[in-house]
């Protein structure tokens, strides 16, 4: 089994929720239960945290992360996951060496822990696919969406298949943004975190919970103390 390198993507700047990266649930940081969760899975060997946030280095550090500065360029509203990762392969190269594979792992997705990552690195080697990618199943089945053309509605696929029962249709999956395993070399050459084939690590919806505002939250607030009530804590 080869191991593999965690990077998690934390920027300072945060639209719904303000700080996002950092809030406190229940007593630790959001990003804090990505980074134990990496340090907790045996095939991850390395955990780094890619920021331009003095704050969230701070923390990540506390948490037994390695830093690396971001570029504040590649840390905008509108910068991509993809050039943050790029920028952090190539700092790691020049501490030691790159990574022959990495797992992206976002902050935003508290609930995803060290066994969703031991048995998505592990099913993935087993697959022989070029990258994995975390996916619950969809909570509309996309074939039974529409468009507007010119304030007009047209299926995505054909009207025979918006009437169509849900059991009829092939199985659909969301990308729930948990996890992205992929080669460095291959990352670097297409700079694409989904290259086919691709191993599809399915996880349940209520542990693919993904921050962005205050209701979510709130959820993952009732879930940790759903979680908590059982284990009788």
């Amino acid at each position: 089994m080869k191991n593999v390198t965690a990077i998690i993507t934390a920027r300072g700047g945060s639209k719904g929720i303000p700080r996002k990266n950092i809030v406190d649930i229940h007593g630790v940081p959001l990003i804090a239960y990505t980074i134990l969760a990496a340090h907790n899975c045996q095939y991850i060997d390395e955990c780094y945290v890619t920021t331009e946030d003095a704050e969230i280095k701070a923390v990540s550090k506390q948490y037994g992360a390695q830093v690396i500065n971001r570029p504040p360029e590649l840390a905008g509203d509108h910068s991509l996951s993809q050039e943050a990762v790029v920028d952090a392969l190539k700092q790691i190269a020049k501490r030691k060496k790159t990574p022959e594979y990495f797992a992206l792992l976002q902050p935003t997705s508290p609930l995803r822990n060290s066994t969703h990552l031991h048995d998505c690195i592990k099913y993935f080697f087993q697959s022989g696919c070029l990258s994995a990618i975390s996916v619950t199943e969809a909570e509309h089945h996309p074939w039974k969406m529409v468009l507007s053309d010119n304030g007009l509605l047209v299926p995505v696929i054909d009207s025979r298949t918006l009437e169509k029962p849900r059991q009829q249709l092939p199985k659909a999956f969301r990308v729930n943004g948990a996890i992205y395993i992929i080669s460095s070399k291959l990352f670097l050459e297409k700079e694409s975190f989904f290259v086919e084939p691709v191993y599809p690590y399915e996880m349940n919806r209520e542990d693919s919970l993904d921050i962005d505002n205050y209701e979510d939250l709130n959820q993952l607030d009732s879930i940790l103390q759903k979680r908590a009530q059982v284990r009788g804590e």
